[in-house]
């Protein structure tokens, strides 16, 4: 992010490099070896299951709580808005800190905490609905049913021109391209819904669908509802059978590659290595990490397709629906990243958004009563605490995701080719992991 991403990086962590990155592989073939010797027959094949949480739902489920979310985020986006086009033109204004930290980063541990939390609150599905009320139509049906082959398609767009303005444009933290990117954002949502009904932003609001699909590793599940269309009954079960039920449409792949591989991109992007490169080339730096973000991404959803399809003992047509089967196994380790490398900057930044968004116009003003305030840096002041938190968040993230692709290996893969029909994962992998242990020291 051109904001000061002030992650502090990996090369002053307390740890010896070799050593986490040996660990860190080291763990990921042992899970592998445990996971091949008690792990032999698939247990998240069936997706029913958990607790009903009948109490809850009540609460939830009701007409008042659903009003106070969305109008909680009409709130939000109206204070952005303002913020956006009254606010004065500096790293000072809270529209930055609002959009690249609190929802970009917070969506993940929110979404964690509370499922697909976004969705309740997102203020493009509210404005979709009034306009639907208004016109008298249907929110959940448009002028065209969605095409299935398009699935996650446009939201890995959305995704990636999010990523673009937040890594590579050098006016990323300018008002004017942020408030174009928003209205272009909200119109290319309402638009595509009065087309094809709320199925759209299911599948293209880069944010909903990010905040969906982290939102499956919560303890928050629904179970389907009879006609489909109707909110499930609330389920509390375990992260993973919930992840376990994210389906393989077209396009997923896309999606948790742009995550995936835009993390990197960023890690990379501010190793020594290439910021000495970028202040001494004479080459368009603004193209050269645009075509740097897009092979980042290619190279992470290239490289986990070729290993999933790599399993030659299943039959071809089979073999190509094996990598959007496998996508759900990546988000753990998406998250992992997350953490790993925008903690510091979430906790410590988002402190700083919490102080600005009392001054939205930069004239003085303390609105809320915290502009006041100061960042406490006790994360950054504890090195070897932050620095395990790190590693491990990586390390658990790629052990869950193997975790994940074996059991639905178990249900894909022959059974006398369970253990050779994974290796080729296993080894995409590892070299993930290797990857993302060797940027974040810095090396």
């Amino acid at each position: 992010m051109n904001l000061a991403h002030g992650l502090g990086g990996g090369s002053d962590l307390p740890i010896p490099a070799s050593y986490a990155i040996a660990g860190g592989t080291a763990a990921l073939t042992i899970s592998f070896i445990i996971l091949m010797l008690a792990w032999r027959r698939p247990r998240y094949d069936e997706l029913s299951g958990g607790v009903r949480a009948h109490w809850i739902a009540l609460v939830v489920d009701s007409r008042a709580f659903a009003l106070t979310l969305r109008t909680a985020g009409l709130v939000i986006f109206g204070f952005v808005a303002w913020a956006a086009i009254f606010g004065r033109d500096l790293l000072t204004n809270p529209t930055f800190g609002v959009i690249y930290v609190w929802l970009w980063v917070g969506l993940v541990p929110l979404s964690l905490l509370f499922g697909p939390f976004y969705k309740a609150i997102n203020p493009a599905r509210t404005f979709h609905l009034i306009m639907s009320k208004l016109t008298g139509g249907d929110p959940d049906r448009g002028l065209l049913p969605y095409p299935p082959w398009l699935g996650y398609w446009p939201a890995a767009g959305g995704l990636l021109a999010f990523v673009w303005l937040e890594l590579v444009y050098p006016d990323g933290t300018m008002l004017g391209p942020v408030r174009l990117w928003l209205a272009m954002y909200l119109a290319a949502m309402l638009m595509g819904g009065a087309i094809f009904g709320s199925r759209w932003l299911e599948r293209a609001d880069p944010f909903e669908v990010y905040s969906t699909l982290v939102g499956h590793l919560s303890i928050w599940s629904r179970e389907a509802s009879a006609d489909g269309r109707s909110p499930g009954v609330l389920t509390l079960r375990s992260p993973l059978r919930n992840l376990a039920s994210v389906g393989g449409e077209p396009g997923l792949v896309a999606v948790v590659a742009v995550l995936l591989g835009s993390t990197g991109f960023d890690s990379f992007n501010s190793s020594t290595f290439w910021v000495q490169f970028s202040q001494g080339t004479s080459a368009d730096i603004t193209l050269v990490n645009t075509a740097l973000l897009i092979f980042a991404c290619t190279l992470v959803g290239g490289t986990f397709s070729l290993a999933t399809m790599a399993t030659l003992v299943v039959p071809g047509e089979s073999r190509r629906q094996l990598p959007r089967a496998m996508a759900h196994s990546i988000i753990p380790i998406i998250i992992g990243y997350i953490v790993a490398h925008y903690l510091t900057f979430f906790v410590e930044y988002g402190q700083q958004t919490l102080i600005q968004v009392s001054d939205p116009l930069s004239n003085g003003s303390n609105l809320l009563g915290t502009a006041d305030w100061s960042v406490n840096y006790w994360l950054s002041e504890d090195p070897t605490r932050l620095a395990t938190i790190k590693v491990l968040s990586i390390v658990i993230g790629h052990v869950l995701g193997v975790v994940m692709a074996h059991d639905r290996a178990l249900q894909t893969i022959p059974k006398r080719h369970h253990v050779i029909g994974q290796l080729p994962l296993l080894a995409a992998m590892t070299l993930y992991t290797f990857g993302g242990l060797y940027l974040l020291f810095g090396l």
